[in-house]
């Protein structure tokens, strides 16, 4: 079916909604010798007659056949409202336009199960940022809906990956929370993963620097100086160019430790149980 944006899209229905559009062809059809009347739409935004088409939702208000303007089914809304009284909180009359049925339609359809993706597709949205802005997710929907997520992963997966870990399991891993620690200080880089830098510390951005160890690191910068004034001299260019990535992440380095003199790598694990076991204890026998 044609769009707002003039792309033809696919109209998933309901047997429900299936019904209803069957009665609405057929009460046209009776209506006008058994054909759909074609009719012009004009669209108020654009400005603009479009050509003649079987529109659905077209009336006879006079002489000739008109399609249903957003205006003349907000009036229908308004008025069904008023027959069933309902109410808001402040006690006013409820008020709906067209559109917040396909917002409601979106909501309810998302936090029932379905996709996110297969959503905006339905809505014609091209982003999923577009279909995230309709969604009106309450904090109960979303726990109740995260708890339906999680029992039906559990119950797709095999029963054998919900077990007691090994030994070895736990050792490998109650060791991420060991601190792995260099030649420079503390390597912050997560547990399991290989090292991209090739343990060339000096030049990693996850190195968190342990102050005791800044002469190392003058030494370390006076090196790399004389090391590229040696590469120059002989016209080791491509020497040159990886020294010299080393010695700005070294600088880098000293700058940030400069600047702040006092910081101390954090501590996690039992690394910092031990160290408040130790306070503790010097605390009571001081």
């Amino acid at each position: 079916m044609p769009s707002k944006s003039n792309e033809e899209r696919l109209l998933l229905v309901s047997p429900e909604l299936a019904s209803v559009l069957a009665t609405i062809i057929k009460r046209l059809r009776d209506a006008n010798g058994g054909k759909i009347p074609l009719v012009a739409r004009y669209d108020s935004h654009e400005r603009v007659t479009g050509p003649q088409l079987p529109h659905l939702f077209q009336r006879r208000p006079y002489w000739q056949p008109q399609v249903m303007s957003e205006a003349a089914v907000k009036r229908l809304l308004d008025r069904t409202l008023e027959c069933t009284g309902l109410r808001d909180q402040a006690g006013e009359l409820l008020r709906y336009t067209p559109h917040d049925f396909r917002r409601m339609f979106a909501t309810e359809a998302v936090t029932g199960g379905l996709p996110v993706h297969i959503a905006a597709r339905i809505l014609g949205h091209k982003t999923l940022t577009t279909t995230q802005a309709y969604l009106a997710v309450f904090q109960d929907d979303l726990i109740k809906t995260y708890r339906g997520f999680l029992d039906r992963r559990r119950a797709a997966r095999p029963q054998g990956e919900y077990r007691e870990p090994t030994p070895q399991e736990w050792r490998d891993f109650q060791q991420h929370f060991e601190l792995r620690k260099v030649s420079l200080g503390t390597c912050g880089r997560p547990y399991g993963t290989p090292c991209k830098h090739e343990h060339a510390c000096i030049r990693c951005p996850v190195l968190q620097m342990d102050p005791r160890q800044k002469p190392r690191l003058i030494e370390i910068i006076q090196n790399l100086r004389e090391r590229i004034r040696e590469a120059r001299a002989n016209g080791w260019l491509g020497e040159v160019e990886g020294l010299q990535v080393s010695f700005d992440a070294a600088m880098a380095k000293l700058k940030s430790l400069q600047e702040h003199p006092h910081r101390r790598t954090p501590a996690t694990g039992r690394t910092r149980h031990a160290r408040l076991h130790r306070r503790r204890t010097t605390a009571s026998t001081g």
